[in-house]
C-alpha cells in the first residue's frame, strides 16, 4: 500500500529500506543549544513523531528500546548468544571451557547457585541436557542463561553485534 495513504509498514532492521549512503545531519543552533533534524521519513519508520524521545550512544541517535520488553529482549539476546556458541563450538569444548571458567569463578569466591546448576549440567556427558538449558525457552533455562558459564568462546565482534542488533 502507499505511504500516501497514510499506512507504514513496520520492516526487520535487517531490510534494506534505501540504497543512499549514510546520510549527513548538520549541527544547528536552536536557540542556545546545537541539535540536528531528523528528516520525518526517518521518525516516521522508526514510529516517532514530534515529542517523542530518542536516544543518544556513544555510537549514534536512535529510537528507544520498546517498553514493557526489556526482559523478553535481553531473554531472547542471551538465547541469541548460546545459540552462536552453539554454532561455532563443540560440545566438548563447550564443557571444557565452561568447567574451567567455573573452577576459575570458585576458586576466585564468585558463586552463586546457577554456577551449581551449570556443574551438574556440564559434567554428564549428555549433550542434549547441555543444549536445552542453553537454548531452552522455558523459565530454567532463561534463569541459567543470566549466569552462563561460556562466556569468553565468542569473539568480541560477534558479541557486539548481536548486543546492537538486540538494542536496534
Amino acid at each position: 500500500m502507499p505511504a500516501s495513504a497514510g499506512i507504514f509498514l513496520r520492516l526487520p532492521p535487517n531490510v534494506i529500506t534505501r540504497y543512499n549512503g549514510p546520510m549527513k545531519l548538520p549541527l544547528r543552533r536552536i536557540g542556545n543549544s546545537l541539535g540536528v533534524i531528523i528528516p520525518r521519513t526517518t521518525l516516521k519508520s522508526w514510529g516517532l513523531g514530534e515529542g517523542d524521545d530518542l536516544e543518544l550512544t556513544d555510537r549514534g541517535i536512535r529510537p528507544p528500546a520498546i517498553a514493557g520488553t526489556s526482559h523478553q529482549v535481553l531473554d531472547e539476546l542471551k538465547r541469541k548468544l548460546a545459540a552462536a556458541v552453539t554454532a561455532r563450538c563443540t560440545s566438548r569444548h563447550i564443557r571444557a571451557h565452561s568447567l574451567a571458567n567455573l573452577h576459575r569463578w570458585q576458586q576466585n569466591g564468585v558463586w552463586v547457585s546457577a554456577y551449581a546448576e551449570w556443574e551438574k549440567i556440564l559434567r554428564h556427558t549428555d549433550d542434549g541436557e547441555l543444549f536445552a538449558a542453553m537454548l531452552g525457552r522455558d523459565e530454567r533455562s532463561n534463569r541459567l542463561r543470566q549466569s552462563p558459564p561460556y562466556v569468553g568462546l565468542l569473539p568480541r565482534e560477534e558479541v557486539r553485534k548481536l548486543n546492537e542488533e538486540a538494542s536496534a
